[in-house]
């Protein structure tokens, strides 16, 4: 049989993954299913940051003049006999001179609504002047949720984390709630117009945290005018001049501090940042204690080597060469001292040295010859001699 060639071998892979991939194309195409799928995009533009958006675009489609804005700027803002104005921020911003005016253009007919301040914000010491003047007082008791039903819905409740109030000596034209319990809403008629107090503005929200109608418009489709009981509340409250005048949204657009959206939404770069950070300052900074064992320091000084190593010769008979080692070091101090006794050897030698020294001259005789290495006795008298000597010189 011919063996195949390199073009052949190289084909046949080629046609080998072709068929292969398309294989697995087939596969795919049959097992794939396409399939629409809503994904509900986080708000851009104005419905952002402004938290009336959707009742805004709301009252627009249905033909009324909408005008937004973020603050109340009476000097700007004109404000019609049959006009509404929706104030969403907290009514403690208002000042004297804004309370005064707003309730003047209330008495020629306007239309206001106004909301108690948060239970979390709100100090009970703290006076709200437009508040007092239409005799409205706040209440002390924890919020609590007012149930509401509309018809065709279902089971609904509002009002869960607003404060709720009183009266003082004031009679409303309409009222939600009881003495008991504190009211939750209220219409009071001031001259030719109206003023509503709300516990809370949640239900005219864009949607999102259903205790918090300050929040922008969330990425869920449910909340806010979304609801069916919310849309139906939210057309009984503006109902006074509704479609009589210009609606007036005072929103405050309560945007999140830098340090809050960078700690939220900026920890996958300043996480890994810090973690680097600390690794580099845990290998930069100084120990103070030891990772390792530290090596064992040189603890004896050289005298307690030159004695322990003399130990060890003399504790295996190696005491001739201690021996020889002093008698070197005596001969060497004596050829410094006394080079003509030095030069000499045997008996005229130790005569010089002991004439030299005023020694006698056994004594030299004896610590000049090496002692036998088994008599300790003579080898202690020799090298203690022959330091003598040495000292001497």
């Amino acid at each position: 049989m011919k063996p195949m060639g390199a073009g052949a071998r190289t084909a046949l892979i080629v046609v080998l993954g072709l068929v292969l991939l398309s294989a697995l194309a087939a596969w795919f195409l049959h097992n794939y299913v396409r399939v629409e799928k809503q994904i509900a995009l986080p708000p851009r533009g104005e419905a952002g940051y402004n938290p009336l958006y959707a009742l805004k675009r709301t009252l627009q489609a249905d033909g009324i003049t909408v005008d937004s804005r973020q603050r109340l700027e009476l000097s700007a803002q004109r404000l019609g006999t049959r006009d509404t104005l929706l104030m969403l921020n907290d009514p403690r911003t208002l000042t004297p001179d804004q309370s005064r005016r707003l309730l003047q253009w209330v008495h020629g007919g306007g239309h206001l609504l106004l909301r108690t301040p948060p239970p979390q914000t709100r100090d009970q010491d703290v006076e709200v002047p437009i508040l007092q003047t239409l005799g409205v007082l706040l209440g002390e008791d924890p919020p609590q949720c007012q149930s509401l039903q509309v018809e065709g819905e279902g089971s609904h409740v509002e009002f869960c984390r607003g404060s709720r109030f009183f009266f003082n000596d004031v009679q409303p034209e309409l009222a939600w709630g009881d003495r008991r319990s504190a009211y939750v809403y209220a219409r009071l008629a001031h001259g030719e117009g109206n003023v509503d107090v709300l516990a809370d503005f949640d239900f005219l929200g864009n949607g999102g945290d259903p205790g918090n109608a300050l929040l922008p418009m969330p990425a869920s489709p449910d909340g806010g005018l979304r609801d069916g009981p919310h849309r139906a509340l939210a057309r009984q409250v503006l109902a006074p001049n509704y479609g009589r005048g210009t609606m007036h949204l005072v929103y405050a657009a309560q945007m999140p501090s830098l340090l809050r959206s960078v700690l939220t939404y900026g920890w996958p770069v300043w996480a890994p940042l810090l973690m680097a950070l600390l690794a580099w300052l845990w290998l930069r900074m100084q120990r103070f204690g030891p990772l390792r064992p530290a090596p064992a320091a040189e603890r004896r000084s050289l005298l307690e080597h030159v004695r322990a190593s003399g130990d060890h010769l003399f504790r295996y008979n190696k005491r001739v060469l201690l021996y020889a080692a002093v008698r070197q070091s005596f001969l060497a101090r004596l050829r410094r001292r006394d080079p003509m006794a030095a030069a000499l050897t045997g008996e005229p030698q130790a005569a010089a040295i002991a004439e030299h020294l005023q020694v006698s001259i056994e004594a030299v005789r004896t610590a000049l010859q090496a002692p036998a290495s088994n008599d300790k006795t003579a080898f202690r008298d020799r090298i203690s001699t022959l330091i003598q000597l040495r000292n001497r010189l």
